[in-house]
């Protein structure tokens, strides 16, 4: 594949698969959760603190073995071909294309607000399939497949084109962040004195901090770690980028780490210019759009609608292009559809792409992506640990392979990020069992299909 993404390409392409929709509106239920603003920061500032080690540990690996697959590859060279399908599997069925399928509901949902023709009230037609069961087809659904189809035909060209598009969008959206940091900063300094400024913060850490319920506070993590997450998306990419051995590490770091900034920021805004039941009650969770009502009065809503829909498109973009890939190397290897594995004169995955464009549409028909996500939330994490894991693995396996990057504070860091990781896996387990329980079942049957189709000589 051709080397054409670049240094500014490839943290473009993180910051854009970061930021969609989330960060929105999860700190409303993060805050039911939680009770406290204090506890809601924290929470952000873990949630950081997670993904930047995670990301840390991922340079060295992506240094190592600068592969196109990116997690899959390093899940197979550090453990065994199986715990790469897994990967790749929960990949396809659940965390990509459920993502992609969302993002793109999203973006649909946010234009019904400019446009009520697309809102998801608006049912186009029903399908019955028993007197118990209908599935009603709305015009946001429809919107959100034709933005899938539309991303996916345009990433059938050439690859420099498509990190163009998600470059453009990508500073659109953090335009849209920081419009909203700097509106909301009016708002705060124009209503109180500036003095007070964080005098609910710091009133509640006294008397809050003591009485955390440790699970309860890892099970709250769940919004904050999932509008945090496809940081990893970069990775998958690593066979068309340019110098990847220098350039991988450090668009992890800088990608991760600006955006992580930016949303700890924006949530210090929220809760100094809303109240705490404000955020907890905010309709649909969209304490963004609370937050420009705020400022800009009834044409707030209309404001953050079109923000959201830029924020969206751009994040669709970035993972339907980086999700491709994955699937790519597996056909390669006799573990996907074999198709999957050809390129087109563009030298691009087309077929990759268009087995994920399907597939996400399904989703979005079904209409049950959302709970597909928090299913996988569990998941997601599990593989995180398995991944930092495979730094130690690779370490005692090629112990003097070529390593441009090795992760500072090694071993601490990457086996803090472990336990960390792990004790939120164990307080979902007990607090979102059902959930947790599910996104682990979602994996393993994956085991039996693996043996099913793997090639005879693997």
């Amino acid at each position: 594949m051709n080397k054409k993404l670049n240094l500014l390409d490839s943290i473009m392409l993180i910051m854009g698969s970061m930021i969609g929709s989330g960060i929105f509106i999860v700190s409303a239920g993060m805050l039911r959760e939680l009770g406290s603003p204090t506890m809601l920061i924290l929470a952000w500032l873990v949630t950081a603190a997670l993904t930047l080690m995670a990301a840390l540990s991922y340079g060295e690996l992506a240094a190592l073995m600068p592969k196109a697959g990116g997690q899959y590859v390093y899940l197979k060279e550090a453990y065994s071909p199986l715990f790469g399908f897994l990967y790749g599997w929960t990949l396809f069925t659940i965390i990509q294309t459920g993502t992609i399928a969302a993002v793109a509901v999203g973006f649909a949902k946010f234009t019904g607000v400019i446009f009520p023709v697309f809102s998801e009230k608006n049912i186009l037609f029903s399908l019955q399939f028993t007197s118990n069961f209908t599935l009603n087809i709305s015009a946001a659904q429809l919107l959100g497949i034709g933005l899938i189809a539309l991303l996916t035909v345009f990433n059938f060209g050439k690859v420099k084109n498509a990190a163009l598009l998600q470059n453009i969008f990508t500073i659109g959206k953090i335009g849209s962040l920081l419009f909203i940091i700097f509106a909301g900063l009016y708002f705060i300094l124009s209503n109180q004195n500036p003095t007070n400024l964080s005098t609910q913060l710091i009133e509640s850490t006294a008397s809050n901090l003591p009485n955390v319920n440790i699970g309860i506070f890892a099970a709250a993590l769940v919004g904050s770690i999932f509008s945090a997450d496809a940081w990893n998306n970069i990775t998958f990419t690593a066979g068309e980028m340019e110098n990847p051995k220098r350039n991988l590490p450090l668009s992890l770091l800088i990608g991760t780490g600006s955006v992580l900034f930016l949303y700890v920021l924006i949530n210090f805004i929220y809760i100094n210019a809303l109240s705490i039941s404000e955020i907890q009650n905010a309709q649909q969770d969209r304490v963004g759009t609370l937050l420009l009502q705020k400022v800009f009065g009834t044409n707030g809503a209309i404001i953050m609608a079109a923000l959201i829909m830029v924020s969206t498109f751009g994040c669709v973009n970035g993972i339907i292009l980086s999700g491709s890939r994955v699937y790519k190397v597996m056909a390669e290897e006799g573990l996907f559809f074999k198709q999957a594995a050809q390129l087109n004169k563009h030298q691009s995955p087309q077929k990759s792409l268009t087995y994920q464009a399907i597939w996400a549409s399904l989703l979005v028909l079904s209409g049950s992506y959302g709970d597909l996500l928090d299913y996988v939330v569990f998941a997601v994490l599990i593989f995180y640990i398995l991944s930092v894991g495979a730094v130690f693995i690779l370490r005692k396996k090629q112990p003097n392979a070529d390593r441009p990057y090795k992760v500072i504070a090694y071993p601490f860091l990457p086996l803090l990020y472990m336990v960390m990781a792990l004790t939120i896996c164990i307080s979902l387990l007990v607090f979102k069992t059902a959930f947790a329980f599910t996104g682990l079942c979602l994996v393993l049957i994956g085991v039996p299909i693996y043996y099913f189709i793997k090639p005879k000589n693997a």
